[in-house]
């Protein structure tokens, strides 16, 4: 999959034309990109368009009309569109009060490292475990309290994909404080596929 360049970021009067369509796809992409897994631990799978999506809405809210600005946001969130054989992912811990962002955000530290992909049964199964996406790690986690947003990434083999292919695949966390895991449908599974085979 590609990355995106300043020619794809439409400027802010071309994207008010587009973004009613285009809000649209997104949001039933990201209906079988979304995967809830357990409480609270949420993941959407990132791709060209989802990222793409997220750029041109960062330009339309803070009105960046600058190629520096635009660039900007590439350099940010570009890192975020996996390439083949990789899957990305944006990791949402959804606390919505005061008491549990206190009360779990000390205790998720290190949950950037506890979150697998388990694909295929018996002796062809896999579990390949998330690696923190480089730029967004030293921001993220302290030792202290971690985010309630993650930025993570799989890079898969040609039999891991192979696994992922022939199925079943779920997600889990495996995190001393927060063990959960979630099949996943075969719609999310082929929008997965489409990511890691580019």
């Amino acid at each position: 999959m590609s990355r995106l360049d300043i020619e794809d970021i439409s400027d802010l009067r071309a994207y008010e034309r587009e973004r009613d369509d285009f809000r649209r796809r997104v949001i039933d992409l990201k209906r079988r990109r979304r995967i809830g897994v357990g409480p609270f631990v949420t993941f959407v799978f990132e791709n060209r368009d989802t990222i793409r999506f997220q750029i041109q809405e960062m330009a339309r809210i803070e009105k960046l009309i600058t190629d520096e600005a635009i660039q900007g946001e590439l350099d940010t969130y570009n890192p975020l569109i996996p390439a083949p054989g990789q899957l990305s992912a944006t990791v949402f811990l959804e606390l919505t009060s005061d008491a549990e962002l206190r009360e779990w955000l000390p205790k998720l530290v290190g949950i950037e490292r506890s979150l697998v992909l388990h694909a295929g049964e018996g002796d062809g199964a896999v579990a390949i475990r998330a690696l923190p996406e480089e730029g967004h790690a030293a921001q993220l986690t302290r030792e202290e309290i971690t985010s309630s947003v993650h930025y993570v990434r799989w890079e898969l083999s040609d039999a891991e994909i192979e696994a992922v292919t022939r199925g079943p695949v779920a997600l889990a966390v495996d995190h001393a404080a927060y063990r959960e895991r979630t099949e996943l449908s075969a719609d999310t599974v082929a929008e997965m596929l489409a990511d890691l085979r580019g």
